[in-house]
């Protein structure tokens, strides 16, 4: 699944598109209808969390790639079908495969909290810390999944951040010491912003410390996994020698 940082990446590779006019738009979605962004012009690409944001006058194309999903520019995918692709002059393209699509009806703002989006000059981290108080029983690896608290944040920065700040993942919410909670908030964007720098060195899957590992790089020990994890029901790596559970 695309995590935050990609979707950044999209959004700035699609910036180019910005200002022009949809010519074609084709796809299998069975979900809405791509003829409504014929003849329309793009005023702007955006992103918020794990979703990308494509805005018309009036309403708003959102692409939100689940767990398979991934996209072309320019370019398109060998013996696949595009969810949906939508044509521009000088046949550029954008292509869209195994995603979901919907369309957004009025101002975006009244729509996502900028401000929840790790990733965005409108993060704020008080207001995480307050939504996490309220979730005492919450599990530290569900916490980092939960897109109205970390929008943007996937399974990779879960398993990456909780490795860095020494927790558990089945370690609660409000067993954390405040200092931990104030770790788990400060890394989820830290990391998040290494994230985005290492996947546009195609380096990212070298810098991963548990994420899919064996060995722990600080004591190594040998790491935990569970294949389903918390509600999430998400995969977890962890240390039990160096990351603490909080209960």
């Amino acid at each position: 699944m695309p995590e935050g940082p990609s979707i950044v990446i999209l959004r700035e590779a699609a910036e180019g598109f910005i200002g022009k006019r949809v010519l074609r738009a084709t796809g299998n979605t069975q979900v809405i209808e791509p003829d409504r962004m014929v003849g329309r012009t793009v005023r702007d690409v955006r992103s918020w969390g794990k979703h990308f944001l494509v805005e018309f006058d009036d309403f708003t194309l959102r692409v939100h790639f689940m767990l398979f999903g991934s996209y072309a520019i320019d370019a398109r995918k060998e013996n696949r079908k595009a969810r949906l692709s939508l044509g521009f002059a000088r046949g550029r393209e954008l292509n869209f495969y195994a995603c979901s699509v919907k369309y957004i009806e009025g101002d975006l703002d009244e729509v996502y909290d900028w401000s929840a989006d790790v990733m965005s000059p409108e993060w704020n981290p008080r207001t995480a810390r307050k939504k996490l108080v309220t979730h005492p029983d919450m599990l530290a690896a569900d916490a980092l999944l939960h897109q109205d608290i970390f929008a943007g944040s996937g399974n990779i920065i879960k398993n990456e951040v909780l490795h860095r700040i020494r927790v558990h993942p089945e370690s609660e919410i409000g067993a954390l010491p405040s200092r931990k909670l104030g770790e788990m908030i400060r890394e989820a964007r830290d990391y998040s912003f290494d994230f985005y720098e290492w996947k546009k060195q195609f380096a990212l899957r070298k810098h991963w410390q548990v994420h899919a590992k064996q060995y722990c790089p600080r004591d190594g020990s040998r790491l935990s996994f569970r294949k389903h994890l918390g509600r999430a029901a998400r995969r977890a790596f962890w240390c039990d020698t160096c990351q603490r559970l909080y209960l």
